[in-house]
């Protein structure tokens, strides 16, 4: 198994991984996910409280959770180790996060129900279709992001930004406005 550190580095650095040629990393990739999946299988099937979610949180992300951090079960991660979050951070029921490319949630943002926040693209040529392409998705400080919201690879959400519900967001957001659709286009500038 390849390290878990020089792992994130390489996805973190958008590097592909291609299970044919990268069979050591895409394994370790394989082996997080999996025992990860343990993890949230326990906390979505078990009568859990807010302390023992932020403890399986820390154990599947492999960092400090701040205490106020707040998750409604249930959570679906194919990863986890690539998931970074700020303080008072909110995550409704259902959310599913592909993280590998990494997913950056800055303080006091809100997730709402089933939101999908996607950092895996593949090629589209169907022989080189199992290769991983990480992007990372960056959300800035006071975003809030509307039920059954999907987030793109590579997207940046800035600060203060509303998602509204069901939207396919495509491209970045800008701060302090409200967007919403598929694709998800600006409705409202500049929140006061």
């Amino acid at each position: 198994m390849f390290n878990e550190q020089k792992l994130i580095q390489h996805l973190n650095d958008g590097l592909t991984i291609n299970p044919q040629h990268d069979n050591d990393l895409f394994e370790t990739v394989i082996a997080i996910g999996n025992a990860n999946r343990t993890l949230t299988q326990k906390m979505n099937t078990s009568q859990v409280s807010d302390n023992d979610i932020r403890i399986i949180m820390e154990k599947i992300t492999g960092k400090k959770i701040d205490k106020d951090f707040r998750l409604f079960p249930p959570f679906y991660t194919d990863f986890g180790r690539n998931i970074h979050l700020g303080k008072r951070v909110f995550i409704n029921a259902s959310a599913h996060f592909q993280d590998q490319g990494g997913i950056y949630i800055g303080d006091d943002c809100f997730i709402g129900h089933s939101v999908v926040i996607a950092t895996i693209n593949h090629p589209l040529i169907p022989e080189e279709r199992s290769t991983l392409i990480p992007q990372s998705v960056h959300l800035g400080k006071g975003v809030w992001v509307g039920s059954h919201t999907t987030i793109l690879p590579g997207i940046h959400i800035g600060d203060n930004a509303v998602i509204g519900a069901g939207s396919v967001v495509t491209k970045d957001v800008p701060a302090r406005n409200v967007v919403a659709g598929n694709p998800a286009r600006v409705i409202h500038q500049t929140l006061e």
